[in-house]
């Protein structure tokens, strides 16, 4: 029998609108449990560590302001790189004590794949 998890309004930011979750086994309920209680320990640790600082920073800012990384080829070389550091992210990084890493690195596991298909990254 499935469980639906219907999250109150104190949720809505943090779930982007969404609304219930159907799940249909234990260990799927558990994890998801799991997971949801701790982004919410880390996003008050976070609230925590900012108000430190008294830096009263929006929710969605953080979230669109996050760093992301792709993944590229240079001959037989891959590489990480990252996108420039905007608006509150380079306030949030240090709050959290997470050093900003650098905006090109070299992948440890730096061999080309041997599928001839399309290498996809998520």
């Amino acid at each position: 029998m499935g469980l639906s998890i219907i999250r109150s309004s104190s949720w809505k930011p943090l779930t982007n609108g969404h609304e219930a979750i159907f799940q249909q086994w234990d260990a799927t309920i558990k994890g998801h449990v799991f997971c949801s209680f701790l982004a919410l320990v880390l996003l008050d640790e976070l609230k925590r560590r900012l108000a430190q600082r008294d830096w009263q920073l929006e929710w969605n800012d953080i979230r669109r302001d996050l760093l992301a990384e792709v993944e590229v080829r240079q001959g037989e070389q891959w590489y990480f790189l990252r996108t420039a550091l905007q608006g509150v992210a380079g306030k949030v990084l240090p709050a959290t004590g997470v050093k900003i890493p650098s905006p090109d690195r070299p992948k440890e596991d730096n061999g080309v794949p041997k599928d001839t298909r399309a290498h996809a990254t998520s």
